[in-house]
């Protein structure tokens, strides 16, 4: 096992990324020994669109690989994927998920050491603001109704 394996390494598994293993060891491990995770399975395949032929070619199905698969001792099942920065491949995939899986609760996690885990959707949003806020400390941004902002008109010849 390389050292990137063995970083991203907890209890035997070798996890796709840090920030997965990293779940699995601070969230995961403990709600399982409390009794409020029942199961867990790691990768669970979904098909979000089957296999078909269209004009006599096969088309291969689309399928999703969960981070999580997640059941409680309520019964509730979730799925989660820890995620950094999606791409539009996974953007797609999430809407298709929540298409064929209505039932199934799915989120998508982030960590930062400002907040800890967070869903990516208001950790983008927390991102956003922090962006604009910059934005206006940097950069002076007259207000839109301003005097100074108003067009005027323009007088002479062009």
């Amino acid at each position: 096992m390389d050292k990137d394996q063995q970083r991203r390494s907890f209890d035997g598994i070798v996890f796709d990324s840090i920030l997965e293993m990293r779940f699995y060891r601070d969230v995961i491990r403990p709600k399982m020994a409390s009794g409020d995770i029942i199961t867990c399975q790691l990768q669970k395949e979904y098909v979000l669109q089957p296999m078909f032929t269209y004009n006599g070619k096969v088309v291969q199905p689309i399928t999703y690989v969960a981070d999580f698969y997640l059941v409680y001792k309520d019964g509730r099942e979730e799925v989660i994927d820890t995620k950094g920065s999606p791409s539009s491949t996974a953007v797609l995939k999430r809407k298709l998920f929540w298409l064929q899986y209505p039932e199934i609760t799915y989120r998508w996690l982030s960590y930062t050491q400002k907040t800890g885990w967070i869903s990516y959707d208001e950790l983008k949003k927390i991102r956003r603001q922090d962006k604009n806020r910059q934005r206006r400390q940097n950069h002076y941004e007259p207000e839109k109704n301003s005097k100074e902002n108003r067009r005027q008109p323009v007088s002479g010849n062009l």
